[in-house]
């Protein structure tokens, strides 16, 4: 830690006058703020709904639908031959695993930093999760991995970039190769990220995102399966639900294809809708000018926060450009817990909302891998257990300014002020 980092003692935060909290800055703005619907989203969506056509086969219609439009331009941006949209990104993630041969009792390696509906396809599959260990960058403990692979046996690893925190992919991509462990990329918060000038995506065997409303494009609900290969296409096509009229996909391998699985394959109805797809259709079209107003707003922040006392940004690669929707930053290991809870408490009251991975309960979309209680595998993570406690995560909206950056900023900076009143006495 920097030297001007000051040690947070045990006593807890006293209480603030009115006047002292009447003085402090205050953040108006819905720091939930999802990306705008572009107008020309709303009119295609309307142009659906006009026509009746929200379901995305049709067996009588001409022409390309708006589903398959969007998996063709979705397919270019993210430099992969294939996109299948589906329904959510969890299920994109079940679809992936059935794609690749996961049966029921299969092992399968999960980071342990990651969102609850993760190791919630892989327990809706019917396999058995593997933790794997997180550093203090929250990328996965290559160590870690190589010794549980080797002791699982397992041959699939779910990559989640939780957060939008890229892993070293070249060096998880070798040594996957190396143990014979396929990977499937949760990209569902690195849309438009890359490592090392490659889109982050392009690493594995399949790579599934998220139109989610908290996401870097939003239909409220969705998500897209994105390949290379053609026999993983042609199964994630029939088993989202296609039916026989699976060339309709926007990206259909050759018939072919087809030919061995299509009346082997069952239908688990995950597709997306045309409705869904034409609100993501033109999002597409904006979203270099997101990331670019957001890794702005991520900048501004993250100089603000290396001023505040007790915390510390999380360090990112070189080789990572990576999209700024949410900062996460770690709390001295000696601050204490109540401080921590304090100073969380201090922020929401003056606009500003943390989520906090250390509270005793995770909320909202926070989640711990030590609160999934359906998991066989309870192994505790020795890295996990030494970051997540002192781990904290805020949005960043697209919608903020600079004069937003610094409000926050000063209303962190006066929230830890606050909460470490006590201990300075």
């Amino acid at each position: 830690m920097s030297e001007r980092r000051r040690s947070a003692g045990t006593p807890g935060p006293a209480a603030l006058s009115a006047d002292e909290r009447k003085e402090r800055a205050r953040f108006t703005k819905i720091m939930s703020e999802p990306v705008p619907i572009p107008e020309a989203a709303i009119e295609r969506a309307v142009t659906v709904m006009r026509s009746g056509r929200l379901f995305r086969y049709g067996e009588d219609t001409g022409g390309e639908g708006e589903a398959a439009s969007f998996e063709r331009a979705f397919a270019s941006l993210v430099g992969r031959r294939h996109a299948v949209a589906i329904n959510s990104c969890g299920c994109a993630l079940f679809l992936a695993m059935k794609a690749l041969g996961v049966t029921p009792g299969d092992k399968v390696l999960c980071s342990g930093f990651t969102l609850a509906p993760v190791p919630g396809a892989i327990s809706h599959i019917g396999a058995e999760h593997v933790l794997v260990d997180v550093t203090e960058r929250l990328t996965v403990d290559l160590q870690d991995l190589e010794e549980k692979a080797a002791q699982s046996g397992a041959k699939l690893l779910i990559l989640s970039h939780m957060r939008g925190h890229v892993h070293g992919l070249d060096a998880v991509a070798t040594l996957c190769d190396r143990l014979g462990v396929a990977i499937i990329e949760d990209c569902a918060h690195t849309l438009g990220a890359r490592w090392d000038g490659r889109p982050v995506g392009s690493f594995g065997a399949i790579a599934c995102y998220s139109s989610q409303t908290f996401k870097h494009i939003n239909s409220g609900e969705g998500g897209i399966l994105a390949t290379d290969d053609d026999a993983i296409a042609a199964k994630a096509i029939m088993l989202s639900g296609s039916y026989m009229m699976y060339a309709q996909n926007g990206t259909c391998p050759p018939e072919e294809v087809f030919a061995p699985i299509r009346d082997a394959t069952p239908n688990y109805s995950m597709r997306m809708s045309n409705l869904v797809a034409a609100i993501l259709r033109p999002q597409l079209d904006q979203l270099d000018g997101w990331i670019a107003r957001w890794n702005d707003a991520y900048r501004r922040i993250e100089a603000g926060l290396k001023t505040i006392p007790h915390i510390d940004p999380i360090p990112r690669d070189r080789r990572d450009a990576f999209v700024g929707s949410s900062i996460q930053f770690l709390a001295e290991p000696d601050l204490a817990p109540e401080i921590a809870a304090a100073f969380v408490d201090e922020a929401a009251a003056h606009g500003v909302y943390i989520k906090w991975f250390g509270a005793d309960r995770t909320a909202g979309f926070t989640s711990r891998y030590d609160q999934w209680r359906h998991l066989a595998d309870r192994r505790r993570l020795v890295g996990a257990d030494r970051v997540l406690p002192r781990l904290m995560d805020m949005r960043i909206a697209v919608s903020f300014t600079p004069e937003d950056c610094r409000t926050i900023v000063t209303v962190l900076a006066e929230a830890m002020d606050a909460a470490t009143k006590g201990q300075r006495g």
